[in-house]
């Protein structure tokens, strides 16, 4: 009997530190879904990788209006038939992330430099929420509302 409850003790001590782990790198999971999003197909244009990243119902809201995945990659090939692009670098400010079982949704910041010839030609802000699911490839991204900081509010 003593051996049962010293089992059952130890087991309910380990269960919310094992728990709280799997939190941790299910958040870790989310950083680099949103990151690795960002570098692979805003940076770098890559429109293969908008089934990676993104669920097959994505929607993004960007500042009013509702994009799909055929209205980004038209987007992302009209930029890229334009030449050159500058070089943009990502970075991110993340405020809160909730997860429940194999759903999710994120808030940050995210901040876009855009560099040509090493010279910064332009920055971007916005305050961006998203929600993610997850799938039998890992966590994709279902929809990503994206709001334009304006200069005078930053």
């Amino acid at each position: 009997m003593i051996k049962i409850i010293q089992l059952s003790l130890l087991l309910f001590l380990i269960a919310p530190a094992s728990a709280q782990t799997c939190v941790k790198e299910n958040e870790e999971q989310i950083k680099d879904l949103i990151i690795s999003s960002f570098d692979d197909i805003f940076s770098d244009m890559d429109t293969e990788k908008l089934e990676k990243y993104y669920s097959d119902d994505f929607l993004l809201l960007e500042n009013g209006e509702v994009w799909d995945m055929d209205i980004i990659t038209s987007y992302m090939n009209r930029a890229k038939a334009q030449g050159a692009q500058p070089e943009r670098i990502n970075s991110f400010d993340f405020i809160e992330i909730k997860i429940w079982d194999k759903m999710a949704w994120v808030a940050y910041r995210n901040k876009a430099i855009f560099k040509k010839d090493d010279k910064v030609v332009n920055e971007m802000n916005w305050l961006e929420s998203a929600t993610a699911v997850f799938t039998e490839n890992g966590w994709k991204l279902q929809m990503l509302h994206s709001t334009l900081i304006q200069d005078e509010q930053q």
